[in-house]
């Protein structure tokens, strides 16, 4: 495995109560004035705000809101964030919603401490240097905003979506009651199983050697995963099921099963593309290019599909060559998103094939991408027009 230095400083509270006991009494840590960030407004309509607010107000904590965060949130939103916060002194950050509001909030948290534009950071011109302390309540478990640094803003003006962040992104505290989630509708629960599985390939799919328990705990989540993703869409308020997905979400992107190894990631890069164009569901795409780039790259190493295949779906491997089961690892990827629902084509969502040379050459941009198989843009093509 790779040398490396593992932090990560989120004090995390999950289960019933949590909010009502220890919300206040970590918000104050941090001061009195609180800029609320959260999305469309379903916190309103499921009585979560009303919670925090009350909540809140009995700690004697001011309240500003930025209401409205986009499903991939804007800059333009991250931007009004900042301004509110410098103009009313914001002592704290709370997110509450799913990964796109958290993302968001990590945005605006580092946007108020550094002197020139955020965008610079998420265009790899610059470095954080410091962030407004950020805390968070999840409604959603898909991408694991709650206990990571990292975060994808969409600058709708050029049509460009980026990942940044810093480990002063950190939130310094997050609440995950899986009853908060009950409400979720089943295609954005559905995109959330998906993007959480994501997470697991994008850490599974490396080339680092000797990394045996980092395999093992990765299959250990994406098997959970596979295991609960249909008890939760049978019966949406199966606490024990949400929770379960819940804590997989954490676990896929905290840091905790990819200590010591470079995961690949081109796959993310790739519907990044398509969603700053297209304004898809992030979880969508990945359903659509993580088959593709698992035929593309399959040759790169046919052993881990093969693993894949008999450690977290149970294949049969008696009479069967390493090159089958990889296959039959893409096979059965396949056959899940099917299961729960997952769109299969960049038909799906009525995308052709116009734009695709321009993903294809934004993806690259920065240098080839992936590190499972390094990919260039005729790669990235390629795997953009097998998924139409």
């Amino acid at each position: 495995m790779n040398p490396f230095r593992f932090h990560n400083p989120t004090t995390l509270y999950y289960g019933k109560g949590q909010i009502e006991h220890h919300l206040a009494e970590e918000v104050l840590q941090y001061g009195k004035r609180v800029l609320l960030v959260y999305g469309s407004g379903s916190i309103k309509r499921n009585g979560l705000y009303d919670k925090v607010m009350t909540i809140l107000r009995d700690a004697g904590v001011t309240v500003f809101e930025l209401s409205g965060v986009e499903p991939n949130p804007r800059l333009s939103t991250v931007y009004r964030g900042i301004d509110l916060c410098r103009n009313e002194s914001i002592d704290l950050i709370l997110a509450v919603g799913g990964g796109s509001v958290l993302d968001c909030a990590k945005a605006i948290a580092m946007g108020v401490k550094f002197e020139g534009d955020v965008w610079d950071i998420y265009q790899r011109k610059a470095q954080a240097t410091d962030a407004l302390p950020l805390g968070t309540i999840l409604t959603h478990a898909a991408t694991g905003s709650e206990m990571n640094s990292g975060g994808v803003i969409t600058n709708w003006d050029t049509k460009e979506k980026l990942g940044g962040g810093s480990p002063y992104t950190f939130p310094r505290f997050s609440f995950c009651d899986a009853e908060n989630t009950f409400t979720v509708p089943r295609e954005q629960t559905v995109y959330g199983i998906c993007d959480m599985l994501a997470h697991c390939f994008e850490h599974y799919f490396h080339p680092t050697p000797n990394t045996p328990l980092q395999q093992r705990l990765i299959e250990s989540v994406m098997s959970t995963i596979i295991e609960t993703a249909p008890k939760v869409l049978e019966n949406p308020t199966d606490f024990q099921a949400r929770e379960t997905i819940m804590y997989c979400s954490t676990m896929a992107l905290n840091g905790m099963i990819s200590m010591g190894i470079e995961g690949d990631w081109a796959c993310h890069a790739i519907e990044h593309e398509i969603s700053a164009i297209y304004d898809i569901p992030h979880g969508g795409g990945l359903a659509i290019v993580f088959p593709q780039w698992m035929e593309h790259v399959l040759s790169a190493g046919p052993q881990r599909f093969a693993q894949l295949a008999v450690r977290v779906f149970g294949v049969d491997a008696t009479g069967k060559s390493v090159e089958e089961l990889a296959r039959l690892a893409v096979e059965e990827v396949r056959a899940f998103y099917r299961q729960i629902g997952a769109p299969m084509r960049l038909a799906d969502y009525e995308i052709g094939a116009e734009q695709l040379p321009r993903m294809a050459k934004q993806a690259v941009r920065f240098g080839p991408i992936g590190h499972f198989k390094q990919l260039h843009e005729q790669d990235v093509l390629t795997i953009l027009q097998n998924s139409l």
